[in-house]
């Protein structure tokens, strides 16, 4: 029984360590992009030691403007020489840039996201050591803040976007209120069109069962005029029979 409790010590040590141990992956939430906004500058010295080399790596994003700025500060040795060698190479092991002196400037607008190489090498000195001063970083456009840019490139994105479709939808808006418009007043010009000859037909036939009427009217009473006119001169001329000595008379 007892030679067990080694074995399981042993299981729990194991265990415990490999449920408590580093992590690989502090921020899994966070993007690489994400997490590389920071500092953006560098400076600091670096002893190179005969025919040696040295190389360093800054994150930067595609649209960023990078720099380097190197100088040798001292050499020591024999025979020794201040030049420097320095090459520049993007995340895809692309050669950007390489100069060969005792001091120089590379600047550069990263055409790529990820890690840019610089490498310092001391080759041409066999026997003898160097000190570098390097400083180098990228900055951004209109003096953004890096930790605040890819955040204030988003809302600025989503700002336009939403900018450019307010302005669609203003836009939809007021010429479908300006057709909306138009259309009542051509709907309300031709109702009144419509209003305007229904009256016209009406009074015409109002004026037509007028006439009718009237005329009606006054042809009867011309007839009946003219027929009593033709009696009355009738009852005028009276004939009476009488022998043939006597003449007729009114």
């Amino acid at each position: 029984m007892l030679h067990r409790i080694p074995c399981l010590f042993l299981v729990f040590v194991f265990w415990g360590s490999g449920a408590g141990g580093p992590l690989t992956d502090p921020q899994p939430d966070i993007t690489d992009q994400q997490l590389f906004w920071g500092a953006d500058q560098y400076d600091f010295s670096v002893v190179l030691r005969a025919g040696g080399q040295d190389c360093f790596w800054h994150f930067a994003h595609h649209g960023e403007k990078f720099y380097l700025n190197f100088m040798v500060q001292w050499v020591t040795g024999v025979g020794h020489d201040r030049h420097l060698s320095v090459t520049v190479n993007a995340p895809s092991s692309l050669l950007l840039s390489t100069v060969d002196d005792a001091k120089g400037q590379i600047n550069f607008k990263a055409t790529e996201t990820g890690f840019y190489q610089m490498c310092f090498n001391n080759f041409h000195n066999r026997f003898g050591t160097m000190q570098v001063f390097l400083s180098f970083g990228v900055y951004y456009d209109n003096n953004q803040d890096p930790s605040m840019s890819e955040e204030n490139e988003k809302k600025k994105k989503k700002e336009e976007i939403s900018k450019d479709l307010n302005n669609t939808l203003s836009f939809m808006e007021g010429a479908t209120h300006k057709v909306e418009s138009n259309v009542f007043h051509m709907f309300r010009y031709y109702s009144f069109g419509r209003m305007r000859k229904s009256v016209d037909f009406f009074l015409l036939q109002s004026n037509s069962q007028y006439i009718t009427w009237w005329s009606t009217a006054l042809s009867l009473l011309i007839i009946t005029s003219g027929y009593l006119q033709l009696l009355f001169l009738k009852s005028l001329f009276v004939s009476k029979t009488s022998s043939e000595d006597e003449k007729p008379r009114c």
